[in-house]
């Protein structure tokens, strides 16, 4: 059973919920009624008659011979006068339009004989309605995903075709195709003939094709920053190509949206968002709250805007309905009922089941309506024409929401934690290699191998991850089949990722002298850090000094691995030291381990000699412990969960605690334990001398989940499917900061739980950029995470398991907290995602104790967690100075990249500490060159000089010119 059939069966249960109307719950049947017309059925349009506008009366006659004279009265009077020329036939009669729903009697007489009915005449809405036709592209699923690439090309095609075919039909009807995302269009542009991508290029120029700016169906709370905006780049490329703006973007399926979204398409220069999601299943209240209701979005920072539509029935109005006068009429009852105030609507019509062909059926019906009826009108649209005829007539009259409309299907990346993980890494590897390439070897970017890397991080994060049996058939070869095409999307992602930086770094390195190395920053601050060299690269000896010929502390680990401490290493540039084989220098202030506490003059931790938890984190010298044990839990405690029973919540087993390395520059303690759903949990802690944070790494050996034990039984709405074998894991973080507000970062921007979300967001989990801060006035702790994307705030609430069709049982409330569970891994779906994970995953967390709440030294940490100090052998020069520096430092570059048409470097600032800032660009000798603001098609807009305004959680794209350096 595949999602349309899925759909119908669960459709009864949701459409109470999302539909005033509970009949409408079962729409897809008017084939039924068609076959047992009623003796009169009114029409809800108006048609003009004589310059008059009248409202039709539908009266079919059964059961009367060819010939037969047929009379029809209206409230006793009589309308019509007619003979029929065949049984069962149907013809129209009119009334003056009603204003109120009143009752009208219908008589018809047929040889003397009379039959009444009754009939509801309600009020004709005189409602413009654009229709945008598009192809649900779900990336898998239904079919192999090589399948699903053919038949959107296909597509593309048959869309063209059937708008050349409608080209002389009356306006309205005219068909037009809208890509409802990219890829399809991208493969098409790359694989088809020269002559058939110019055909496609004129289409679009004709207005037959309609281009949305989003590359995927994205779950857009899995992305990094620069992935958020990669996921939008493509619009500018292939918009250039075809000689046209892309303003529109459309979203499909997918329940929710992160925040940072609207910067992304506003730094793409799109205005309009149709956001059509699944519009039953596990999306909460998102539907209740935003069907039908246009509202601008407004970015974080405050300065961009997004007019954002939900249609009723997101995607799927042509999945459960048909095109039909009662579908008209239904239509206009759904406004009716939510007290529609705008005379201009949007649908979406997306063919019959997902990855559907255009749907040659729609510019008849439109043609047909349109020339019998004055209203309803029907236009078949771009999104793009569709948003502006309606910003253009209503835009001022819109509510405007600023917040996070939490997304819900990221937890589906919970069922491949470890391919999460790397495609985390892999995207903030490309971003550092872009921004190495700039700093170190200029000639070693190469645009379009950066943009490939970037196309599988995107596909990795689209929302289809596999077969609509994937958890109901898990071994079937259609299903491993699909999971390994996802897979490869991450592993080609990190391996591509790890390439183009090494050869980045090799362009730069000669490698001639072995006893020196280079460190390389690429971020916008200095740096001082603990660096670790392999040991081949540290063959040359255990003694580091830096350029001046300072000794620096150094440690060489059991590992064989050499560590060093890296001091002062400028924004945006490198420093030099020299190994010899003289003994280590030891750090002014050791770090250790003893008596079960790790310590390094900074921050304290307390490891608990029976479970293995932090039971105290604190400043060194303060008495206030940050860990909260009240309820019996501690720092990084392992908890696992079968089923969503909160009682039967398991915990690891006795610990074993070993000293890896005992300082004096690094410290480490590796606890190792069995533990519940796997075949074996190790954590370890690392404390430097001289960090202010605590270094975290669990490495879990997972068991798999039991299987359907009746394969392909009771597929994916069946008892196992939806029930059975369900499980999830959990890291712990309850944490003791009296009246702390929790902030938690998110791609392009920071979100207070239940304060920043709103309506319709999800609250049973939700999905974490990089950092999570908890902290008052005086006091609090940073938590940040490499991999692993969820959380659950304030309790363990990720127990909606299979299908969740009832918007009433989802979480409403968050309330205040300072506990929080990093949800590591489930496989909580029916379908789609996978039904189990096995074997060895990594999950790394930094704690970093504070005084006061600083976001911008919260996305320093994370930042420079997720964008190391690299090494390499020297360079053929003495490492260059910062390539430019920023003040203040809490604006952050999030990015700093070449140009692609290799004439500038692209710059993006970013307003890190939450509040307005007046930004400078420092460089570092010579002539500070041309700066202008830019977008993402890295166009020169306007040039704005050396200081430029960064509002609070702003995103500001600069294009930098070439200078020498």
């Amino acid at each position: 059973m595949k999602r349309r059939e899925l759909m119908k069966r669960l459709t009864v249960v949701a459409g109470s919920a999302l539909c005033a109307r509970p009949g409408w719950a079962i729409l897809g049947r008017d084939e039924e009624k068609a076959q047992n017309a009623p003796l009169a059925a009114p029409i809800r349009g108006l048609v003009r008659k004589n310059g008059k506008l009248l409202q039709p009366i539908r009266v079919t006659v059964q059961h009367a011979g060819p010939g037969a004279t047929v009379v029809t009265r209206l409230d006793g009077q009589e309308v019509d006068r007619r003979i029929i020329s065949a049984d069962g036939q149907s013809f129209d009669v009119y009334t003056a339009p009603v204003s109120t729903v009143r009752q009208a009697d219908v008589e018809v007489e047929v040889a003397g004989k009379s039959s009444t009915a009754k009939v509801s005449l309600y009020p004709v809405r005189k409602v413009q309605v654009y229709i945008l036709p598009h192809s649900h592209h779900d990336l898998g699923y239904t079919d192999l995903q090589a399948n699903v690439e053919e038949k959107q090309m296909l597509n593309i095609s048959k869309g063209i075709d059937l708008a050349r075919r409608t080209a002389n039909y009356s306006e309205g009807a005219r068909f037009v195709w809208n890509l409802e995302v990219l890829w399809g269009a991208d493969l098409f542009m790359r694989r088809k003939s020269q002559a058939e991508k110019d055909e496609f290029i004129d289409a679009v120029k004709k207005g037959w094709i309609g281009l949305n700016g989003m590359y995927a169906n994205e779950l857009t709370g899995l992305c990094c920053p620069e992935e958020l905006l990669q996921l939008f780049r493509y619009s500018g490329e292939l918009g250039s190509a075809c000689g046209v703006h892309v303003d529109s973007a459309m979203l499909s399926d997918v329940p929710g949206f992160t925040w940072g979204t609207v910067t992304a398409m506003a730094q793409a220069g799109i205005r309009y968002f149709s956001a059509a999601p699944n519009f039953f299943d596990r999306i909460g209240t998102f539907m209740v709250e935003w069907q039908d209701k246009p509202f601008w979005w407004v970015s974080p920072s405050g300065k961009e805007k997004l007019l954002v539509w939900v249609p009723w029935t997101g995607y799927a109005m042509s999945h459960v309905m048909k095109l039909s006068s009662d579908w008209v009429g239904k239509y206009q009852d759904r406004l009716d009922e939510v007290k529609f105030p705008y005379e201009i609507s949007c649908i979406r019509w997306s063919g019959h089941g997902d990855n559907a062909e255009p749907d040659p059926e729609l510019p008849e019906f439109i043609q047909k309506w349109n020339e019998e009826f004055e209203w309803p009108r029907f236009t078949i649209s771009t999104t793009s024409h569709a948003s502006a005829a309606f910003e253009k007539r209503y835009g001022r009259e819109l509510p405007e929401f600023k917040g996070d409309l939490t997304p819900y299907w990221e937890d589906g990346a919970g069922s491949s934690a470890l391919e999460t993980g790397m495609n985390r890494g892999a995207a903030d590897r490309l971003t550092q290699a872009e921004t190495l390439a700039v700093m170190l070897a200029p000639g070693a970017y190469r645009a379009s191998d950066f943009n490939e890397a970037w196309r599988d991080v995107l596909l990795y994060s689209e929302q289809t991850w596999g077969a609509w049996n994937s958890v109901s058939d898990s071994e079937n070869p259609f299903v491993t089949k699909q999971w390994e095409f996802k897979r490869t999307f991450a592993v080609d992602a990190e391996k591509k990722s790890k390439a183009l930086l090494d050869e980045v770094l090799r362009s730069y390195a000669t490698g001639n002298d072995s006893s020196v190395v280079d460190i390389h920053n690429s971020t916008s601050w200095s740096r001082t850090e603990a660096v670790v060299l392999s040991k081949e690269m540290s063959s040359a000896g255990d003694h580091v000094k830096d350029e001046r010929g300072t000794s620096v502390p150094s440690q060489r680990l059991s590992s064989g691995e050499l560590a060093f401490l890296a001091q002062e290493v400028p924004a945006f540039g490198s420093a030099r030291f020299r190994l010899s084989s003289g003994k280590p220098y030891s750090p002014q202030t050791h770090v250790s381990f003893k008596d079960g506490v790790l310590e390094n003059g900074i921050v304290r931790a307390r490891v608990d000699a029976a479970s293995g938890n932090i039971v105290e984190l604190a400043l060194h010298g303060s008495h206030d412990n940050l860990v909260d044990g009240s309820r019996g839990e501690a720092v990084n405690e392992y908890l696992f969960l079968e089923g969503k029973d909160l009682s039967k919540i398991q915990r690891n087993g006795p610990v074993r605690i070993f000293v890896e390395e005992q300082g004096p520059l690094v410290a480490s303690v590796r606890v190792e334990s069995t533990a519940p759903g796997s075949t074996s949990l190790v954590r370890r802690i690392r404390l430097k001398a001289g960090a202010d944070w605590i270094e975290l790494t669990n490495t879990v050996d997972k068991e798999r989940a039991p299987l359907n034990p009746h394969p392909g039984a009771g597929d994916q709405g069946g008892d196992f499917a939806q029930h059975q074998a369900k499980e999830s894991l959990q890291f712990a973080f309850p944490f003791a900061v009296p009246g702390g507000q929790m902030r938690m970062d998110i791609p392009l921007a920071m979100m207070r739980p239940e304060l920043d979300q709103l309506p319709g967001s999800c609250k049973n989990w939700l999905p974490v950029g990089r950092w999570i801060d908890v902290a008052n006035a005086e006091r609090g702790v940073t938590w940040v995470t490499l991999d692993a994307p969820l959380v659950e705030i304030g309790d363990i609430t990720a127990t909606m398991l299979g299908s969740q069709t009832n918007p009433g049982i989802w979480r409403k409330h968050i309330e205040p907290t300072q506990r929080f569970y990093s949800w590591v891994m489930n496989n909580h779906w029916g379908t789609n995602y996978r039904a189990y994970q096995q074997g060895v995953v990594e999950f790394r967390y930094a704690l970093r104790p504070h005084s006061g709440y600083d976001p911008a030294a919260a996305a320093r940490l994370a930042i420079g967690l997720s964008q190391p100090l690299l090494a390499s052998s020297a360079g053929t020069k003495a490492p260059a100075l910062s390539l430019f520096r920023i003040e203040p430092a809490d604006v952050l570059a999030l990015e700093c990249k070449p140009s692609v048409d290799g004439k500038a470097w692209i710059v993006r600032l970013f307003g890190a500490s939450g509040e307005n800032r007046r930004a400078k660009l420092i460089w570092e000798g010579g002539t500070a060159p041309r700066v202008w603001s830019s977008n993402l098609s890295e166009e020169p807009l306007a040039l704005v000089g050396q200081e430029v305004d960064v509002a609070a959680w702003d995103l500001l794209t600069l294009r930098v010119d070439h200078r020498e350096r």
